[in-house]
């Protein structure tokens, strides 16, 4: 059977300056490839890939309530990951918890409302 080897989140943004600037200083993200001139900006940390395309006269996903939920990255120090986020500025909706499933999660929203949780299996975390 095929494999799938890897995930790139497409998100529109309202503005892709403002966007990139806080996917790069806010979460440390680096540009991989163009240079944001077409109206997209693609950046990775790690494995985790994302595209920005700038939609100004679509409906900002802060306007999506729970809808704006976009991921759940898997990482393996949340509670250091949390502290880099919170130091750089980034909103933080909850710091890091343990939840009954086994997971300790944090969550944030990025300047277009999007927002994703961060988590680490409790096993995984020292």
């Amino acid at each position: 059977m095929t494999q799938l080897r890897s995930l790139r989140l497409i998100l529109a943004v309202q503005d892709l300056r403002v966007s990139t600037e806080f996917w790069m200083s806010t979460l440390g993200f680096t540009r991989d490839f163009g240079d944001g001139s077409d109206g997209w900006s693609w950046l990775s940390r790690g494995a985790f890939a994302v595209g920005l395309g700038e939609c100004a006269n679509e409906p900002a996903a802060s306007t999506l309530g729970d809808h704006s939920y976009v991921g759940y990255v898997n990482v393996d120090d949340v509670d250091a990951l949390h502290q880099e986020f919170r130091q750089r500025g980034a909103e933080i909706l909850h710091g890091p918890e343990s939840k009954p499933w086994g997971m300790r999660e944090f969550a944030l929203r990025t300047p277009d409302g999007h927002r994703m949780t961060f988590g680490a299996e409790i096993s995984d975390v020292g």
